[in-house]
């Protein structure tokens, strides 16, 4: 099972490959990671620069349709040369990369199938913008928890924050804490009414969602779990913030997840 691994805004390859260790070590050799840099030179995220040198990267430097779309250009290319991948791994923005990808794909080719058999994210949705460009009707509430959300992630990733409060400083304040997402409302997912959507609006390969409820951020990563199919989709809570923790029993939660990954994609 080979898997491309897209890593968030403002780290790089090395990051992500340095994040995922601990569950990555807890499967056998039939999986193979291809963690690769984003096309971009980055600043670094708050409070990245803290524990990893430089050099960091992105997918996009700015939340444009166009910056995005341009993404989805680069990796069909990287898919086309290196390819190809049986799923794909990804945190933060490179979920957004991922989500959207799929959305649009959807919403533009539904009749021909994704370039992968199965999707893994971990901390990260879908950027309001695109769900707008993709016929998706986004209420103000949607936009208002947007912005605060991400505003928050700033402030408690911060190198300020990190050395104030370390671990404490994840804080989620919009209350996003159920593993289940069979308790959220489909009519109001954080502003967003998954009732009304249209048909193309559904990610219709195998899941799995893993978000922090600590994370300011989750309400994002649940939003995005339900684009998913509920019969294909897996969803975890690891219980922390906007990271990866490497905790013995998330550990070997994300390494399971990621064995029913491939066993979901072989049966399709």
């Amino acid at each position: 099972m080979r898997f491309l691994c897209l890593h968030g805004k403002g780290t790089s390859a090395a990051i992500f490959k340095s994040q995922t260790t601990s569950f990555r070590d807890r499967l056998s050799d039939d999986f193979t990671f291809d963690f690769v840099d984003g096309f971009l030179s980055s600043d670094p995220a708050p409070g990245v620069d803290l524990f990893y040198p430089p050099p960091y990267y992105s997918f996009w430097n700015d939340l444009a349709v166009e910056s995005v779309r341009k993404s989805h250009a680069w990796l069909r290319d990287l898919l086309e040369r290196d390819g190809p991948y049986d799923g794909v791994m990804c945190f933060s923005q490179g979920c957004s990369l991922i989500g959207s990808f799929c959305l649009y794909h959807q919403a533009e080719t539904p009749d021909q199938p994704l370039p992968f058999k199965v999707a893994i994210f971990i901390c990260g949705g879908v950027p309001l913008q695109v769900l707008e460009d993709v016929g998706i009707d986004v209420s103000q509430e949607a936009w208002d928890i947007n912005n605060k959300s991400a505003k928050a992630l700033a402030e408690q990733a911060s190198t300020d924050a990190i050395l104030k409060s370390g671990l404490d400083r994840w804080v989620n304040a919009e209350g996003a804490n159920s593993n289940e997402t069979g308790l959220i409302d489909p009519t109001n997912v954080f502003g967003l009414d998954f009732t009304s959507m249209p048909k193309h609006a559904q990610i219709t390969l195998p899941t799995v969602h893993i978000y922090g409820n600590k994370d300011p951020r989750c309400t994002a990563s649940l939003q995005l779990a339900q684009f998913s199919d509920p019969k294909l989709r897996k969803v975890y809570d690891h219980g922390g913030g906007h990271d990866v923790p490497r905790k013995t029993d998330v550990s070997d939660s994300i390494a399971r997840l990621v064995q029913w990954s491939a066993l979901a994609a072989s049966v399709r």
